[in-house]
């Protein structure tokens, strides 16, 4: 298993195995620096820029026990012209939105990338912050900045919330997306537990997906669009096969697929980054939000 591989498993471990048990806690973030030792959150060549024009800009979406929170907003800069070109039709709805969640590293330059990717595929995009306005550029910061933020899970659900909530109220989208990779995978499953049915559409990369309890599912009616790799040592084929069995029989709208990679796969900074694995899911996630955050097409 790659450094960052381990390192994701005890991320995942953290946000889902309660991380208030005192020396477990601590136990499992020591070794997740451990795990993150050499490695570093530089987007490399594969990064890729919006395809279109799109405006950036730092924006505060939401206050959470008192203190504003900051994220990143990217939107197209022309959204006219951007629709007409693609035969795009928000309807009543609106410009769609899309909340981003980041990875262990936190808000950085790699998501704010990603972010920018999204709006110029038609979308305003907000990746959110939940570490408090700050970024690791080592393994012993983000052991710092994960542990502090895993300790209390509402308050993480709490800036989710906001973030939702800002997109429908301060930019007019209607229409709510909520998509993450690895730690950020896992907290789109957990934002969509918290409201099954809210967002309009979930994109979740190698998350755990334990939050989709058999009493979420009953109640779900967010579409979900969850990718996987048949070598990740995180979420191994057999989590991903009992997220399979909690399907079966119900009518929930959700699509699994899995691809010849490991974790990471779709992160360009990653030691894991497979390009095919990542344009696939890539092809299939723009296909996935297009279909239900817009209207027919004109």
């Amino acid at each position: 298993m790659s450094r960052f591989a381990i390192a994701c498993v005890l991320v995942l471990a953290l946000v889902f195995s309660g991380c208030g048990d005192g020396g477990k806690s601590t136990s499992n973030a020591e070794k997740m620096a451990e795990g993150h030792e050499g490695d570093t959150p530089t987007a490399t060549e594969a990064a890729r820029e919006p395809s279109i024009p799109v405006v950036d800009e730092e924006v505060e979406y939401a206050e959470v026990d008192g203190e504003v929170v900051t994220g990143y907003f990217a939107a197209p800069a022309s959204p006219d012209s951007m629709l007409a070109a693609r035969g795009l039709d928000p309807g009543s709805a609106g410009v769609p939105g899309i909340v981003v969640v980041h990875e262990w590293w936190g808000l950085n330059d790699n998501i704010r990338t990603a972010a920018r990717r999204l709006a110029g595929e038609g979308y305003r995009v907000l990746a959110v912050d939940l570490y408090g306005d700050s970024t690791a550029q080592t393994p012993d910061r983000a052991q710092s900045l994960m542990q502090q933020a895993t300790s209390d899970e509402e308050r993480l659900m709490a800036n989710l919330r906001g973030a939702y909530d800002y997109l429908q109220s301060e930019r007019g989208a209607s229409r709510v997306a909520v998509m993450g990779w690895c730690f950020g995978g896992g907290m789109t499953f957990r934002a969509v537990a918290d409201r099954p049915s809210a967002f309009d559409a979930a994109v979740a990369y190698y998350g755990t997906p334990e939050a989709m309890t058999d009493a979420v599912l009953k109640t779900l009616t967010t579409p979900i669009l969850a990718h996987f790799g048949r070598k990740d040592q995180v979420v191994p084929t057999k989590q991903v096969a009992a997220f399979r069995s909690r399907l079966d029989g119900g009518d929930n709208d959700v699509q699994i697929h899995e691809y010849d990679a490991g974790h990471a796969f779709a992160n360009p900074s990653g030691e894991n980054y497979n390009a095919e694995a990542a344009s696939k899911a890539w092809a299939r996630t723009t296909d996935f939000l297009r279909a239900h955050l817009y209207s027919q097409s004109k």
